[in-house]
């Protein structure tokens, strides 16, 4: 740090270097939006496995593809995700007024513990499987009038066995243990309802007959309320994208509270095993667009030929290089209708080829060809040959095929605006995630810049720090050319920055980069080679 002499002798300082390394983001956090038997509402919550998705959410359910999505995400390869649950809300007219007001259909179960009013942690049909006991503190081992009013909760999830206990908590205002806060604060099951805590402490559950065991004696426990808990009706549009869902972070939008996601999957979520192409696919992308994040299309259940998926192409969104479609649907044996053949989108398990391709090779590489095989796809719905996928592939349908040895592979690698008569810089899906990978991480490793003083010395750093970045990249393979000046270049100088930008504080940067393009066509010409003709 500077020092201000004040005395004759020798001072030490250490200089910054003026490094600041730039690292760059994840490339395939996959956010999935739809419905659970359990778990947080309209909350991102960032999930490592399968296993964190069974114990949040409860796993596969019948009335929800969500499951399988994320199933075959992690079975393909995938590390991270974030779940995002949704339940449905139906628009109720208010009473002498024209305006409608949401009413959820899903409710949390309701229980009355011996005048303390629990509620699930949230809605669902699981929580009509809890029960609640209180019990009080050994009396032996009080000594002060205040402990005499201490209770302990414990909390069992008769579904899963799960059980929660709760030491020493109190109904007093001012207790540091005090009931709700402890149940807010450590309770994954069961929450206090809205309203005064009781004046007294909940009388204490009798002890189960000699003859049943702890929770299996139903008269000496709380059960919760009948049918009180409700997983609610199937979703529609407005669940993600209704009115006062951006501003609320609801929905859709309730990935605005996560700091990072990459790829967004919606499975289908209606009865017909769709979603809604006409309006949810374009607010989608527009919304990947503003996070810098990219869309995965599944094909509609509807599309059971090539000349159906060529003719109904036009009906799902607007094309958009922050999205792709593919197609078909693939065939898996469900664990919930013993292992019985059914059709499933592709989403989840293209995601995870994504996030494995990204591991192996580097975002850049197209996710398609013999590598990106489909793990746990025994069938898909619709066996293609290579004629067909000429007609598809120019049009930006990435097809799914069978090849022989190999198995279930992607073999397509182009966005919506893939179709050859586009004729768009953003045609693969490698260039255009690539390109979201520059803008994310230079935008997090340029935020230092901001409130510097603008002149050479902070543009000379700009390009060591930005160029050094590059430059890795480069020696990875990450760019066309043989040479660095080839491949790249990092322009911030005063012919970017002008004097007029100075005095509005405007520091202009300009990154270029030589994508990869995949080899989408592999000729071969072979000539058969006249023998020795003498002359």
């Amino acid at each position: 740090m500077p020092t201000q002499p004040t005395y004759p002798g020798v001072y030490i300082e250490e200089i910054p270097s003026g490094v600041r390394t730039i690292t760059g983001v994840s490339t395939s956090i996959t956010a999935f939006i739809g419905r659970s038997l359990r778990g947080p509402v309209n909350e991102p919550i960032t999930i490592n496995s399968y296993g964190d998705f069974e114990r949040i959410f409860g796993g596969l359910w019948l009335n929800s593809t969500l499951g399988y999505a994320v199933r075959d995400f992690y079975l393909n390869g995938g590390s991270q995700a974030i779940i995002v649950r949704l339940t449905h809300s139906k628009s109720k007219p208010a009473e002498g007024e024209a305006p409608a007001q949401a009413e959820p259909t899903a409710k949390k179960a309701q229980l009355n513990v011996n005048s303390l009013n629990l509620e699930a942690a949230n809605e669902g049909n699981w929580g009509n499987a809890l029960k609640v006991r209180i019990e009080y503190v050994d009396t032996n081992v009080i000594r002060d009038a205040e402990a005499k009013k201490l209770f302990n909760i414990t909390v069992l999830d008769n579904s899963t066995d799960q059980q929660e206990v709760f030491r020493n908590v109190s109904v007093l205002p001012n207790h540091p243990r005090r009931v709700d806060k402890v149940l807010s604060n450590e309770s994954y099951l069961v929450r206090f309802r809205n309203g005064p805590l009781p004046t007294e402490r909940p009388s204490a559950h009798a002890q189960p007959a000699s003859d049943k065991k702890l929770w299996g004696d139903n008269d000496t426990n709380t059960k919760a309320e009948e049918n009180s808990g409700a997983d609610g009706d199937e979703l529609d549009v407005n669940d993600f994208t209704g009115s006062n869902k951006e501003g609320n972070k609801e929905g859709l939008y309730a990935l605005n509270k996560a700091d990072l996601f990459n790829i967004l999957c919606i499975p289908p979520y209606k009865a017909d095993n769709n979603i809604d192409y006409d309006s949810l696919v374009d607010s989608s992308a527009e919304f990947c667009r503003d996070r810098r994040a990219f869309f995965i299309i599944d094909p509609p259940s509807n599309w059971t030929n090539k000349d159906v998926a060529k003719n109904d192409l036009q009906n799902i969104g607007e094309p958009t290089s922050y999205a792709a479609v593919f197609f078909p649907r693939i065939k898996q044996p469900n664990p919930l209708r013993d292992n019985q053949i059914e059709e499933f989108v592709p989403c989840g398990a293209i995601a995870g080829v994504f996030a494995r391709t990204d591991v192996q090779r580097g975002v850049w590489k197209a996710p398609a060809g013999t590598e990106a095989t489909l793990t746990g796809v025994p069938q898909l719905s619709v066996p293609l040959t290579d004629p067909e996928n000429g007609e598809l592939n120019p049009l930006g349908i990435n097809c799914l095929r069978t090849l022989p040895a190999f198995g279930r592979v992607i073999w397509g690698a182009r966005t919506r605006r893939g179709d050859d008569r586009l004729t768009d810089d953003w045609k693969y899906i490698p260039v255009r995630r690539f390109a979201l990978f520059l803008e994310e991480s230079l935008y997090r490793g340029t935020q230092w810049v901001v409130f510097e003083p603008n002149d050479e010395p902070l543009w000379a750093q700009i390009r060591l720090n930005l160029g050094a970045f590059m430059h890795t990249l480069f020696l990875q393979g990450a760019f066309q050319g043989r040479k660095p000046e080839d491949a790249y270049f990092v322009k911030c100088d005063k012919e970017t920055t002008i004097q007029n930008d100075i005095n509005l504080g405007i520091v202009n940067i300009i990154v270029g980069f030589a994508p990869l393009k995949p080899a989408e066509f592999v000729i071969l010409k072979i000539q058969q080679i006249a023998g020795q003709i003498a002359v």
